[in-house]
């Protein structure tokens, strides 16, 4: 049986200012922006290639602080490119840095091992780590 995570629950404290940094500035796909009555939203964005999504919203996620998830990462062929191209859309991102080393050699010298990290405008933390080839 395949076991697949579809969903990450992501504690903001605006909506929309959530919405607008993960559409515009990481350029994560808006794919439902519901709203349940007045006190329940529920804003599913995902990242391009990714199975995986991330919902954001109010109404049901009250017992995760907004800014209080940590270690959040995506996974990108070429992370100078991401780099740059998150940088360029106003992302405040961390130099690259190398962690560790691979144990087996790699196609690239960064692969599995360069990182970069950022955080949303709440604090929720994330990482981008380098992996070209997947083979």
């Amino acid at each position: 049986m395949n076991w697949t995570l579809e969903v990450v629950v992501v504690p903001v404290s605006d909506v929309d200012r959530a919405k607008t940094f993960y559409a515009e500035r990481l350029g994560f796909t808006v794919d439902h922006d519901t709203r349940v009555g007045d006190e329940v939203r529920i804003v599913q964005l995902t990242p391009p290639g990714s199975g995986c999504s991330v919902v954001i919203g109010k109404g049901f996620v009250e017992n995760m602080p907004p800014g209080s998830l940590r270690g959040l990462q995506l996974v990108v062929p070429d992370i100078h490119k991401a780099h740059a191209e998150l940088a360029g859309r106003g992302v405040e991102v961390g130099e690259i840095q190398v962690l560790g080393e691979s144990p087996t050699p790699m196609p690239d010298p960064l692969d599995n091992v360069g990182f970069f990290f950022f955080s949303d405008p709440d604090g929720n933390g994330w990482a981008v780590q380098q992996i070209s080839d997947r083979g």
